[in-house]
């Protein structure tokens, strides 16, 4: 996929953390997002980034494998990608 897209990564590792800190391998994940320079936003349920697709996927890769060097044992990430001409904003600006 070439141009721009927005995606959302879920990820779903097992486990979800440390019992020092119980979500420390999903937060390995979010880092590398925000780490990207891509636009994004951390959700409750998961992570919605925008750009280039070629950044977006090395940027989920990354961020699926940050999961598990981390820590976690096994992992899965749901993941939803649209190629759009628009973006995250303009999307949801009559939302909030």
């Amino acid at each position: 996929m070439t141009g721009r897209v927005i995606a959302e990564i879920q990820v779903a590792p097992t486990p979800a953390g440390t019992p020092d800190d119980p979500h420390a391998h999903v937060e390995a994940a979010v880092r590398v997002i925000q780490a990207s320079g891509l636009h994004h936003e951390v959700g409750a349920l998961g992570t919605t980034l925008e750009g280039d697709a070629d950044e977006v996927w090395a940027t989920l890769r990354a961020a699926h494998e940050a999961m598990l060097a981390a820590g976690a044992t096994s992992g899965i990430s749901h993941l939803k990608v649209a190629g759009v001409d628009r973006t995250m904003e303009s999307i949801t600006r009559k939302f909030r």
